[in-house]
């Protein structure tokens, strides 16, 4: 995830993680499990999901929060899709920005229909534009809600 970051990303900060965690948990029956990739010194919580988008049996969002308020929210399933919102510098699109299905490259990365910046809400709108992928069947509609949640 960070090799199309430019500037500064900024440490981790766990309690937005641990924020992250208990709504995913809160939000989600298709939770089964959370962990964090380091648990001395966490830089990522996974967020496992018993199914995914379309034919994906399984599902994982790998998640980043920076005390600079910089994100990365990376989906990735049994079928190999790709998707993720991201804040954070770069020179390849907008700081606040999406990479679409099926393969989240950093060429494809377009406008964050996301528009809020505090943790809770930015959780809420990628679980429910991700809610609403999954119910619909149509990852299309990944980022085309004005300014959820």
């Amino acid at each position: 995830m960070s090799g199309d970051r430019a500037g500064e990303f900024g440490a981790i900060y766990l309690p937005a993680l641990q924020r992250i965690r208990t709504l995913w948990l809160d939000l989600e029956p298709l939770v089964t499990e959370t962990h964090y990739d380091n648990p001395l010194d966490p830089t990522e919580l996974r967020v496992e999901l018993s199914d995914g988008l379309g034919d994906a049996d399984v599902a994982r969002v790998d998640i980043q929060w920076s005390i600079l308020d910089n994100y990365s929210f990376h989906y990735v399933d049994s079928t190999e899709v790709n998707w993720r919102f991201d804040r954070h510098p770069n020179t390849h699109s907008p700081d606040r920005h999406f990479h679409p299905p099926p393969d989240a490259r950093t060429a494809d990365a377009e406008l964050s229909c996301i528009e809020v910046g505090e943790v809770s809400l930015v959780t809420r709108a990628v679980y429910t534009l991700w809610r609403t992928a999954y119910e619909s069947g149509d990852v299309s509609r990944l980022n085309s809600v004005s300014n959820p949640p």
